[in-house]
């Protein structure tokens, strides 16, 4: 009974990892996640388990010629989220993503973008494209929703979920715990409760998975551990699920709160951070 405890409390330091984002180019990709002297704060919305403070961490960008202080985004405008119809859905995920090697970033200026149709009275409606770059996004009369080509976690439910949840560490863990007492479509089930559609529930299960595998030592050593380092780093569960599972994850999920412009628990120097203000009428 010990021995199953252990292992589950192991696990949960796991599933706990992709409350991250994938990894962006720039300094992540070199391990290189301290606060840039230059820049000030990092970048996010901490706490109790961030190991943060407010002037070390917080909801603005300083850095480069123009700060940057994203909206605050109400119940109201998830609500509003969520009236939006996708008329072009993602198919589920056929196979699991980590048995293939993550493909090459994407062009730099790259958006996701949601282009509206017109509708017969039944609210609002669209499907997602990707564009070379924001301003070919704008001109076709779509409106970026991130930056980076369009994955199964782009549609704007799934943004609903990644604005309405500051942190989504402890309620994923959850699903984990749940996923290995009662198995994969338990998992699923949980993540779907969350907000999430099939094929973008089905990527967060499958990274957690893969650091499962790849990040065990690490995460066990990191189970009580804030998600910051003191110097404002990544902790070392935290680190091994960005580099092990990251870059897959992001290639299929497509949208993260790095490039969507949005604050969370987990703090992201400015130069790893898209502006991007969302507005869908």
């Amino acid at each position: 009974m010990m021995a199953r405890f252990a292992g589950l409390l192991a696990m949960a330091a796991l599933v706990a990892c992709r409350g991250g984002d994938a990894p962006a180019t720039g300094a992540m990709d070199a391990g290189v996640d301290v606060v840039p002297a230059a820049c000030g704060a990092l970048f996010g919305r901490p706490n109790a388990r961030t190991g943060l403070d407010d002037s070390q961490c917080r909801p603005t960008c300083g850095c480069g010629a123009t700060a940057w202080t994203p909206p605050t985004y109400d119940d109201a405008f998830v609500q509003g989220l969520l009236r939006w119809r996708n008329t072009v859905p993602f198919a589920p995920l056929s196979r699991d993503p980590y048995l293939d090697p993550a493909p090459p970033p994407d062009p730099e200026g790259t958006v996701c973008a949601v282009v509206p149709e017109a509708t017969d009275g039944g609210g609002p409606a669209y499907h997602l494209t990707t564009f070379a770059t924001e301003g070919a996004a704008r001109a076709a009369g779509a409106l970026p929703t991130h930056f980076g080509a369009c994955g199964v976690c782009s549609t704007l439910a799934n943004l609903a979920v990644y604005v309405r949840e500051n942190d989504l560490t402890a309620p994923v863990r959850d699903c984990g715990l749940r996923g290995i007492a009662d198995g994969m479509e338990a998992n699923l089930a949980c993540l779907r409760a969350l907000g999430f559609d099939e094929p973008c529930a089905q990527v967060w299960y499958y990274n957690t998975a893969h650091t499962r595998a790849a990040c065990l030592v690490p995460c066990v050593t990191a189970l009580n551990q804030p998600y910051h380092l003191a110097d404002g780093g990544l902790n070392a569960c935290i680190r091994c699920d960005e580099d092990q599972s990251g870059p897959v994850f992001k290639a299929v999920a497509g949208r993260t709160r790095r490039n969507s412009g949005l604050p969370n628990a987990l703090c992201r120097p400015c130069s790893e951070v898209r502006p991007l203000v969302h507005a869908y009428p």
